[in-house]
């Protein structure tokens, strides 16, 4: 039994009935030390193999994050070796946010800023309760979404497409929505990324990311939505690799360099902002602990234990498992991770996974035969649900050469000029503009590639469409309209074609395209290349149906020069 040990948690989000608390206590106690460290670990695989998970499993981590490879018989296999081989539930955790990251054998869904763009919350609601279904029927019990950032800076690579909008009331009640029926279907929500994105351009995954605000900006903007969704029942926050310099020296005047601190790592905002001010009584996870925000602030060694003493309760990835779990394990024997922190920790994880029912399933149980999940995915009341949401984010941002409706008889001959983009995430969906290409044709049009040696002219090119795809997304540095790379040459790149033939641009990306091609004269915003956003973005090129989508952000940059 540990020394100086707290009273668990007291009732919130991860609140429990006296059976499964006597189940967290009892599982709590039988563990050694070794079984609580392992408990904190979220380690992840990208496989879908025996061999993978074994060194993994023999470590007995709290949970394992799923990034599916397209052969389901293969996902099941690993997810049932997972169940079979832990003594206490795992639980399994994935970056369930839609658009590319969609699995190929789920059902595809707009991605974050797609469905903000349906400005509807019962379609909201609809896509996340089809998300948390066919979450369940591939294992997940904790989603690490949805984002909550705010949409400020529109050069971030990383906030983006993974944002419901640059309007915080859009956010909140976006957010709220989603939550709210993602954990009534049984799957664990997050928000994320604490203490908020998207001021910084830069991202985390390379850079410890700063929030400029002051604390008074900060509460009225992060601390309410972090402080209604807290209210309403948010079982997890995932703590981030952003500093929050203004708080920090509201507490510590000459902060220096601490004031820079993660968040990750720092006791302030975990500890006394988030669970003391705000009230949090769910678990904190951390973000990925291999990013250069925190791989960049200090030492290994130093860094994992603490992750798990400044207050995050589970410690998340690792690119080398048993280095990681020994370094926990020396922070536990020199005092740098407490005895109390670790029990703290390990209590609300049991807490969250008998929360989730977890306790209560048989393994034998707990995941479908094969034939039975594929009959729960992709049906076709999700698929409808998902095509309506498609279609009805697509937005219109600006026509101002009334080229719209395209005709088939004026637009015949089209030079689609492409970037497919590309996706950070293992087992992303594959990344084509074949959709749309087979909608144009079905339709009379004849759509060709442009030929780098033969430049279209007026007398063989009818329409000029650029398609660019590229989502929100780890490690991009920055996202914009690469016209070298589109046009084949840094001279190419200085060649334009609105004014000589009529042009259009449709992202079924970022939202901020127009930035670099204020000149184009037509531009739709799709938000997710996945097939069912392409399919109808052309039903609505052409007239087939109308534009609804409502832009979550502003795709003018605040820069008038870009609406004309």
């Amino acid at each position: 039994m540990l020394s100086d040990c707290p009273s668990p948690p007291t009732p919130g989000p991860l609140q429990i009935d006296g059976q499964a608390r006597a189940w967290v206590e009892r599982t709590r106690d039988a563990m050694c030390i070794e079984e609580m460290v392992g408990q904190l670990f979220i380690f992840s695989t990208v496989q879908d193999s025996r061999d993978e998970l074994e060194p993994l499993l023999a470590l007995k981590p709290g949970g394992i994050n799923r990034f599916p490879r397209p052969d389901l018989a293969a996902f099941r296999d690993a997810t049932v070796h997972t169940i079979e081989s832990a003594t206490v539930p795992p639980i399994f955790t994935g970056d369930i946010e839609g658009g590319t990251i969609s699995y190929s054998f789920a059902t595809a869904v707009p991605n974050i800023m797609g469905i903000a763009a349906c400005d509807d919350l019962a379609t909201t609601e609809a896509l996340a309760r089809l998300v948390a279904r066919e979450s369940r029927v591939l294992g997940y019990d904790w989603s690490f979404g949805p984002v909550v950032d705010i949409n400020h800076a529109f050069r971030s690579a990383i906030v983006g497409t993974r944002s419901f909008g640059s309007q915080p009331e859009r956010v909140l009640a976006q957010a709220s929505a989603y939550i709210r029926a993602l954990q009534e279907e049984g799957v664990a929500a997050c928000l994320k990324h604490w203490p908020g994105d998207g001021f910084d351009d830069r991202d985390q995954h390379l850079v410890t990311s700063v929030n400029p605000l002051s604390v008074e900006e900060w509460h009225g903007l992060f601390g309410r939505i972090y402080g209604q969704l807290i209210g309403e029942g948010v079982m997890t926050v995932m703590s981030a690799h952003i500093a929050f310099p203004a708080y920090v020296r509201a507490h510590m005047p000459n902060a220096g360099r601490e004031a820079f601190q993660p968040a990750t790592v720092s006791h302030l905002l975990n500890q006394r902002l988030l669970r003391e001010e705000l009230g949090f009584k769910g678990l904190i996870v951390s973000d990925a602990t291999g990013m250069g925000g925190l791989t960049g602030w200090m030492e290994r060694s130093e860094t994992v234990p603490a992750v798990i003493e400044n207050g995050c309760d589970m410690f998340l990835f690792s690119r080398a498992p048993e280095r990681d779990y020994s370094f926990m394990l020396d922070g536990l024997r020199n005092r740098r991770l407490s005895e109390s922190r670790l029990y703290e920790a390990v209590t609300r994880i049991l807490t969250l996974k008998a929360r989730l029912g977890l306790h209560q399933v048989d393994p034998a149980n707990r995941m479908l035969p094969l034939d039975a999940m594929r009959d729960a995915l992709q049906t076709p009341d999700h698929r409808a649900i998902a095509t309506h949401a498609a279609g009805h984010g697509v937005t219109l941002v600006k026509d101002t050469q009334a080229l719209l409706p395209l005709d088939p008889v004026t637009h015949r001959r089209v030079v689609i000029i492409a970037e497919e983009g590309f996706s950070f995430w293992d087992g992303a969906l594959s990344r084509s503009y074949e959709p749309v290409l087979e909608e144009l044709r079905a339709r009379g049009f004849e759509p060709r590639m442009l030929d780098m040696e033969q430049w279209p002219t007026r007398e063989d090119t009818d329409l000029v469409l650029y398609l660019v795809g590229q989502e929100a997304t780890p490690s991009a540095s920055h996202i914009f309209l690469d016209l070298v790379k589109l046009h084949g040459s840094n001279r190419k790149a200085m060649s334009q074609f609105p004014q000589e033939i009529p042009t259009a641009l449709v992202s079924f990306g970022q939202p901020y395209y127009l930035y670099d091609a204020p000149h184009m004269k037509t531009c739709i915003n799709a938000y997710s290349a996945i097939e069912p956003v392409q399919r109808e973005t052309v039903r609505r090129l052409v007239g087939d149906a109308p534009f609804t989508g409502i832009s979550p952000v502003d795709p003018f940059c605040g820069h008038e020069q870009l609406r004309w």
